[in-house]
C-alpha cells in the first residue's frame, strides 16, 4: 500500500493538502501529485500518470478536480485522531458525562469515575454526523470569533489611546512643576543678586574713595619731594596744608564709613519643598476606569458663561471640543469664529475661520493634542442646502493662541467631521464619507447615503472602540447607528426629541443627543436603539441646544446654544 504524503500547514491559516507523487517518492524525489488511483492506492504526478495509464488501461485515476475521491491525508487524519493532551495517543473513546473525546490515558486519569465512557467504534454506529451543518456552525463561530477579536483589538487601541493621553497629561504636569521650580529658582537667584549688590555697593565706594585719596596723596608726596630743597616756602606751605587736609578726609571717612567686619552671603534652602516632594508617592494616581457606555449621566447644578467677544451681540455654538489641558474650543457659527476658552470658560483667543462672507464654520475635530480640523462650508438655511464644495481648515493651539495652518478642499459639502486613528469621517447633508488622513485626504468609501430628504446625514460621532458610527437625521428626527462597514445596526426615534442637532460620545461610550426644536438633551444607549434618560430640558435652562460635549477634566456637560449669549455647563453628579 502506498504511503500517503503529508499535508503542509500554514500557521494561523486553513490546512492545505500537498500530496506527493508515490513513484517519485520511491526515487527520493518530491513532486506534487495530480492524480490518485483507487485501484493502485497511489498518487501520480503529470509525468508518471502517462506510464501508469499505458500499463493499467482499466484503471480510472481521479484528478485534482475530483479530490472528493482522494483519501484523507495522514497528517489530516492524525490531526483529528490524536489526543490534544497526550499527543502520542489516539482518541478512541468518548465520555458522555463530560462530552469529551479521550484516549486511554485520559480515561484512566480523568474519567475513571465517569459512568458513560463509550468506544468511538460503538458510538459511530448510533450517532449520525451532518458535516454540512458542522461546517456551517464552524463558519458562524469563526465569524463571531473574528468579530470578538476585532472588538478586543479596537479595545486595545482605545486603551493605548487613553494611555498616550494620560502620558501626555503626566508630562504636562511635570512641565508645570518644573516651571514652578524654575520660577522659585529665578526668584531666589534674584534675591541673592540683590543682596550681593546691596552688600557690594558700599565696599565699592570705599575702594573708590581709597583709590582717589591714594592718588591725591601720592601726587602731594611727589610735589613735596620735588620742592623740598628748592627753598619754595609758599609752595611748601600749600603742600603741607593740602596733605593735612587729605589725611583728615581719610581719617574722617574711615571713622564714619569704614566697617571692619567682613560680610558674606548665605542661602538657607526651604527644606519643606524637598521634604514634601520626598513624601509624595508620585505625580498623581493611575486608575483603571471601567467604561460603562450605558451608565446614565445625572446632571447637577448649572453654570452659565458668556463667550462673546467685544462687539458681539450673540453666539451660535455649533460644536465643542475639550483639550487635554482643560481648555475648550468652540465653533461660533453666528460670528464665523473659533474661540479658545480657558478652564474657567473665559475667551482667551479667537480667530475668523473664513475670509469668504458666504462660508461659515460647521464642525470641529481633534487630530493631535494641539491640532484641530474645522469644517468650513457654504452658508445655507434649514430648507435650502447648498452642496457646493467645502474645506477643512487646520488650526493649532500654541501657548493659548490659535494659529491657522493648512487647508484641505473637498468636492462635497462638509456638515460634520470626526477623526479617529487615521480615519476622517465627513458628513455631507445626505451621505457619510470615510477618508484616510495622511497629510492629504484619500477617499476610502461612501459608507452611507440617504437622499429621501434635504438633511438626512448631519452630525456624526464614533464610539471609543471605533466599532460603531452614529449619525443624526434631523429632517426625519432620527439617530442611526452604523457598523464600521456602513450597514445600519439600529434606528432611534422619539416623539419627544425633535430636530436632532448636537451629537457627542463620551470617552466611556455614552451617547448624548440634542433636540433643538424640543429643547432637550437625552442619553441614548450605546446600541442606539433606546432612550436611557432625559438629561436636561427647558426647565433646566435649555432653550435651543445645538452642541453638547462631556468635559472629563471637570466632570461636566457643556451645552452650546443657537443665537444665545452664553454656554451652559452642568456638573455631573
Amino acid at each position: 500500500m502506498a504511503t500517503f504524503s503529508q499535508p503542509t500547514i500554514e500557521k494561523g491559516s486553513d490546512m492545505v493538502l500537498d500530496f506527493l507523487c508515490s513513484t517519485c517518492e520511491e526515487k527520493k524525489l518530491e513532486e506534487s501529485a495530480d492524480y490518485y488511483c483507487e485501484s493502485c492506492v497511489k498518487f501520480f504526478c503529470g509525468k508518471c500518470i502517462d506510464m501508469h495509464s499505458q500499463l493499467f488501461t482499466q484503471h480510472s485515476p481521479h484528478g485534482r478536480g475530483d479530490m472528493k475521491k482522494w483519501p484523507v491525508a495522514k497528517k489530516m487524519e492524525d490531526f483529528l485522531l490524536k489526543c490534544d493532551v497526550h499527543k502520542e495517543e489516539n482518541n478512541d473513546m468518548f465520555c458522555e458525562d463530560h462530552s469529551q473525546l479521550c484516549c486511554n490515558k485520559c480515561a484512566i486519569l480523568n474519567h475513571r469515575t465517569c459512568k458513560r465512557v463509550i468506544l468511538l467504534s460503538d458510538l459511530v454506529k448510533s450517532t449520525p454526523t451532518d458535516l454540512k451543518q458542522v461546517s456551517v456552525t464552524i463558519q458562524t463561530t469563526l465569524a463571531k470569533l473574528k468579530e470578538l477579536q476585532e472588538n478586543q483589538e479596537d479595545s486595545i487601541q482605545s486603551l493605548l489611546s487613553s494611555y498616550d493621553e494620560q502620558l501626555h497629561k503626566i508630562q504636562e504636569n511635570r512641565k508645570k512643576i518644573i516651571a514652578a521650580l524654575n520660577k522659585l529658582e529665578q526668584k531666589a537667584m534674584q534675591e541673592l543678586k540683590d543682596t550681593l549688590t546691596k552688600l557690594q555697593a558700599p565696599l565699592d565706594r570705599d575702594i573708590d574713595k581709597c583709590s582717589t585719596l591714594q592718588d591725591e596723596l601720592k601726587q602731594l608726596g611727589e610735589a613735596i619731594h620735588d620742592i623740598g630743597d628748592k627753598n619754595k616756602q609758599e609752595l611748601s606751605l600749600i603742600a603741607s596744608i593740602k596733605c593735612k587736609d587729605k589725611i583728615q578726609q581719610f581719617e574722617k571717612y574711615q571713622k564714619e564709613n569704614f566697617v571692619e567686619v567682613k560680610s558674606s552671603i548665605s542661602f538657607q534652602p526651604n527644606n519643606e519643598i524637598v521634604e514634601y516632594l520626598s513624601k509624595l508617592s508620585g505625580l498623581g494616581m493611575t486608575m483603571t476606569v471601567m467604561q460603562n457606555p450605558d451608565k446614565v449621566i445625572r446632571m447637577g447644578r448649572k453654570s452659565e458663561y458668556d463667550v462673546r467677544t467685544e462687539g458681539e451681540l450673540k453666539c451660535s455654538i455649533r460644536d465643542i471640543r475639550v483639550l487635554s489641558s482643560g481648555q475648550v474650543l468652540v465653533v461660533d457659527l453666528f460670528n464665523n469664529k473659533v474661540k479658545l476658552l480657558s478652564q474657567t470658560y473665559q475667551v482667551v483667543s479667537h480667530c475668523s475661520v473664513s475670509d469668504e462672507l458666504n462660508y461659515e464654520p460647521m464642525s470641529i475635530c481633534q487630530i493631535t493634542p494641539s491640532e484641530f480640523g474645522i469644517a468650513v462650508s457654504p452658508k445655507s438655511e434649514r430648507g435650502d442646502v447648498d452642496l457646493a464644495p467645502s474645506k477643512i481648515l487646520f488650526i493649532k493651539v500654541n501657548n493659548s493662541q490659535l494659529v491657522k495652518d493648512r487647508i484641505l478642499k473637498f468636492q462635497h459639502y462638509c456638515n460634520s467631521i470626526v477623526y479617529q486613528k487615521g480615519d476622517l469621517f465627513v458628513t455631507s447633508c445626505n451621505a457619510l464619507f470615510k477618508y484616510k488622513l495622511r497629510g492629504t485626504c484619500t477617499l476610502v468609501s461612501k459608507l452611507h447615503e440617504d437622499k429621501s430628504d434635504k438633511r438626512t446625514v448631519a452630525r456624526c460621532a464614533v464610539s471609543p472602540t471605533g466599532d460603531k458610527l452614529y449619525i443624526t437625521n434631523p429632517d426625519q428626527h432620527k439617530l442611526l447607528t452604523l457598523a464600521k462597514d456602513g450597514s445600519i445596526l439600529a434606528t432611534f426615534m422619539d416623539p419627544a426629541v425633535k430636530w436632532l442637532t448636537g451629537l457627542h460620545v463620551t470617552p466611556a461610550g455614552q451617547v448624548l443627543v440634542c433636540g433643538a426644536d424640543s429643547k432637550n438633551i437625552i442619553q441614548v444607549d450605546s446600541k442606539g436603539s433606546m432612550k436611557l434618560a432625559t438629561l436636561a430640558t427647558g426647565r433646566d435652562g435649555v432653550e435651543c441646544p445645538h452642541s453638547v460635549c462631556y468635559n472629563r477634566i471637570t466632570n461636566s456637560i457643556i451645552v452650546g446654544q443657537w443665537e444665545h449669549k452664553k454656554i451652559l455647563v452642568y456638573k455631573v453628579k
